[in-house]
This record gives structure tokens, C-alpha cells and sequence, in this order.
């Protein structure tokens, strides 16, 4: 691939932003992986998230940061930040979240837990 061609095909994925990540659809399942939301939610947990949206403070959220742009991760809301939000995993001792790499982008909002153990998110 040319310098030129790569360089449209990036250019082509920054401006369709939350699409190119997500898809078109406005809920999508989710795989939880790791510890840093637990008691919350535990790793291999598969949830439902909402697309878009604003969050509250106290949600559970899909978020990812400039540092870290291909990294997706399920945090809880804690306040609006400059331009996103301070976000933290609700296990204080095993989650990298806002407190080390500053405020996040919320993609999105986690309402449902749909394996293993069906219910609300809260």
C-alpha cells in the first residue's frame, strides 16, 4: 500500500470515529475482560451496552482513552472531566482508569449483564 493510500485510509477511520469502533447499531454485547469492575461485573461476563447517549455519574460506561485509543474498557462514571469524564473500575486495587491516564471518552453505557448471571447493572 502507498504512503498516500494509507495514509486516506486512516484519515477515512478518524472521521467516521464512533462508527468505525462500534458499528451502526445502537445496542451491542459486550465481553467484560479483566478484574477492574468487580464485584460489578467479573471477567468473561458479557453485558449489553447502549451506543451514544450521556452518561450519569454512577453509570457504568464503555469508554477509551487518547493515550490508549485501541484499547476499549467498562468503568464507572464518576464526573464529568474537561472535555470527558473522570472515570474509575470498582476495584480500587486492580483497575487502570482515570486516576492514571486522565479523562476518558464514554462510547457508551452499560444498562444489562446478560451472562452469567442476567440482570441490571447498577
Amino acid at each position: 500500500m502507498s504512503e498516500g493510500a494509507r495514509n486516506e485510509a486512516t484519515t477515512g477511520v478518524r472521521r467516521r470515529g464512533l462508527r468505525s469502533v462500534l458499528g451502526r447499531w445502537p445496542v451491542r454485547r459486550v465481553l467484560v475482560r479483566g478484574a477492574s469492575m468487580v464485584p460489578t461485573l467479573r471477567d468473561r461476563d458479557v453485558v449489553l451496552l447502549r451506543v451514544g447517549g450521556r452518561p450519569a455519574a454512577g453509570s457504568v460506561v464503555l469508554v477509551r482513552w487518547s493515550a490508549r485509543p485501541g484499547q476499549l474498557s467498562v468503568k464507572r462514571a464518576v464526573r464529568p472531566e474537561g472535555p470527558g469524564w473522570h472515570v474509575e473500575g470498582d476495584n480500587g486495587y486492580g483497575s487502570t482508569d482515570s486516576r492514571e491516564l486522565g479523562p476518558a471518552e464514554v462510547l457508551g453505557s452499560v444498562r444489562w449483564r446478560l451472562w452469567p448471571n442476567p440482570g441490571r447493572v447498577r
